[in-house]
């Protein structure tokens, strides 16, 4: 202690960090994590780049290939990087867009005018965060090559060999004294991928994995651009329309395009971008819409007389039900909230995009009668269940303060009522109830048991859920109101874990409640409170030695271990625990493993929902078939 107090805090404590050491030393910052989400992040910087030079009007090929040692290779045909000497830093131009932080032709407005990468430090990041990186640029007649190793030039810009493409070819390996792991996933760069080809109608990207255990190719190339990302995420629903309405308007250099569908589910499914940039926290011109639309359709309801004069005007939720919409945007100078660029903030893009609706889906609609009233049905039909709803969520109101309780009976509640602490276990069956309510530390653990089959809300309605006997227990338990009511300051635990037996039925009520979540409650996970339980299947005796495995493979390892004469128990549910087991397995914060519920991809994750829940059986037996290798542990 004696020895950090003597140590003076002066100017030699003052760190600067030169170049790309920076980024070397917080990569965080730059790229999210070092886990797999940050690792596939590198691949989308340089695939960014190419997609700029496709704004531009410069490029229509782009490939991406995993190669057999993980590395990354992204080829373009567009302009290829500038090879000249630049005049302030005295080397190629290529060699400050690698090395240097905050630089790129998307600063002044002549390489680009519309681009995603404002912040400029996409390629530069990826080669710090490379054990190696090569660039090849094509500029007509020669092929220029340098390489990098970990942010630094090993070689100079050499020429090796002649061409008459253009174009930027750039591989780089991931470096492993940053990363978590080097292991590409290749469906998450398919599905990015597969994204940059709608948004760019007429443009082939190329994606193929060449890793011997996995070869495999495709080629994206999307002429109806939005219209066809519509179909392709209501492929597996059913279009109450075959057409996808499809608008678009420009206005002082910035363009908007809107591509929408409705679908006889009840989710609404906006999905926004900026200059490519998903914008999955919305923004202006996600607002520009919403208002553009439920005017759109109030207006044209009154006059067409579908709404009479008495009837009140149909709420945004009325009108977005069961709809499936693109709204993507190109800015000269895009301002998003924050490094993420999660949010657009231009002011100006909610103006175009709302005149752009406001015009245009209004002309539609006269053109299109037919089409307009099975929109007209479907907000109408939304909004008198929305009045059912509130009724009935008035009269669930009532009935608490009737019966002077606000918590449901088969809640045993925890003591402490800071949400911080605090945690609630949702388990199925009176059985395991029992067993968790006795093994629980009481101080900050909740137990909610449910009992007999959930409603499936892929297919009901607001008001089906306040009238559901199974699921209300749940939203009164939490606190927080679920759809247009939901607060996430009144969320009464910090962890809400599902605890369900780890068999068919438990696999299904952890879905059903997951759908609930993600269709009603969805902040609860996307701020991260959502939780599965993980209890273990088997139980291994030997003498007085106890263990306990997860799974099949740690079965193995312990009798292995344990050597013959073992004694194993299967557990079938867990209700077949006693307490103290259940909590030193399954509940203890000190020897449980829990696994957090993420949703990185929302498009995504709708799709899954709708696969699994909804009512096409077709979707369903292929995501089974497709999926069944992975499946470990299947009771049947």
């Amino acid at each position: 202690m004696s020895e950090i107090i003597q140590k003076n805090y002066d100017e030699n404590q003052i760190q600067v960090l030169e170049g790309l050491e920076a980024v070397r030393k917080r990569p965080g910052m730059y790229i999210g994590s070092t886990g797999p989400r940050g690792l596939h992040h590198l691949v989308y910087e340089i695939v960014d780049n190419a997609i700029d030079e496709a704004l531009a009007g410069h490029c229509d090929e782009i490939s991406v290939t995993i190669n057999g040692d993980n590395s990354i290779t992204v080829i373009d045909n567009g302009r290829g990087i500038p090879i000249g000497m630049h005049p302030k830093m005295g080397v190629p131009a290529v060699e400050v867009v690698f090395t240097m932080l905050h630089s790129g032709g998307k600063f002044g407005g002549e390489g680009y005018k519309v681009s995603g990468g404002l912040h400029g430090v996409g390629a530069a990041v990826v080669n710090a965060l490379s054990e190696y990186l090569e660039v090849e640029v094509y500029d007509g007649k020669n092929i220029h090559r340098q390489r990098y190793e970990r942010g630094k030039s090993v070689t100079s810009l050499t020429v090796v060999g002649e061409t008459s493409q253009k174009g930027t070819k750039v591989t780089f390996k991931p470096d492993y004294q940053i990363f978590e792991t080097l292991d590409f996933d290749y469906e998450i760069l398919l599905a990015r991928m597969r994204e940059q080809a709608f948004l760019n109608a007429g443009i082939h990207i190329t994606i193929e994995d060449k890793r011997a255990e996995a070869e495999t190719k495709t080629h994206l190339h999307y002429e109806g651009g939005i219209r066809s990302f519509v179909e392709y995420i209501n492929r597996n629903k059913e279009a109450l329309h075959s057409e996808v309405i499809y608008v678009s308007g420009e206005k002082d250099g910035a363009m908007a395009e809107i591509a929408m569908q409705y679908n006889d589910g009840y989710a609404e499914n906006i999905v926004s971008f900026c200059n490519n940039i998903h914008t999955t926290e919305g923004g202006t011109h996600e607002t520009g819409f919403k208002t553009a639309l439920t005017r759109v359709i109030n207006d044209y309801a009154r006059k067409m007389g579908f709404l009479k004069e008495n009837d009140k005007n149909l709420m945004g939720e009325d009108v977005r039900e069961g709809l499936t919409v693109i709204v993507s945007v190109k800015v000269l100078e895009a301002q998003f909230e924050g490094q993420t660029k999660t949010k657009l903030g231009n002011s100006e893009v909610r103006g175009l995009v709302e005149s752009t609706v406001s015009e245009k889906l209004h002309a539609f609609f006269e053109e299109n009668p037919t089409i307009a009233k099975i929109v007209v049905d479907k907000a109408m039909t939304a909004s008198r269940a929305r009045e059912a709803a509130k009724r009935a969520r008035e009269m669930t109101r009532r009935k608490s303060a009737l019966e002077n309780t606000t918590l449901p009976g088969k809640l045993a509640d925890c003591t402490d009522r800071n949400p911080e602490n605090t945690e609630i276990y949702i388990v199925e069956g009176d059985s395991a109830g029992g067993s968790a309510k006795q093994g629980r530390d009481r101080s900050f653990q909740a137990i909610l048991a449910l009992w007999g089959k959930m409603l499936n809300v892929e297919k009901a309605r607001l008001d089906k859920v306040y009238g559901n006997d199974k699921l209300m227990p749940v939203i009164t338990s939490l606190g927080t109101g679920i759809a247009e009511d939901f607060d996430i300051t009144k969320l009464r635990y910090g962890k809400v874990i599902i605890m369900a037996d780890a068999d068919v039925d438990g696999a299904h009520i952890r879905t059903l409640l997951l759908t609930f979540f993600f269709r009603f409650m969805r902040p609860l996970i996307e701020n991260g409170h959502v939780y599965i339980a993980q209890p273990p299947l088997y139980k291994v005796e030997k003498g007085k030695i106890e263990k306990y495995a997860y799974n099949d493979e740690q079965l193995s390892q312990i009798t292995a271990e344990l050597g013959s004469g073992v004694k194993i128990q299967r557990y079938k549910g867990l209700g077949e625990m006693n307490p103290s087991q259940l909590w030193e397995t399954t509940m203890n914060p000190e020897t449980r493993t829990i696994l957090k519920v993420k949703m990185e991809d929302a498009v995504a994750a709708d799709e899954i929902f709708t696969i699994l829940m909804g009512d096409k059986v077709e979707p369903r037996r292929e995501f089974i078939e497709s999926n069944a290798k992975y499946v470990s542990n299947l009771d049947i």
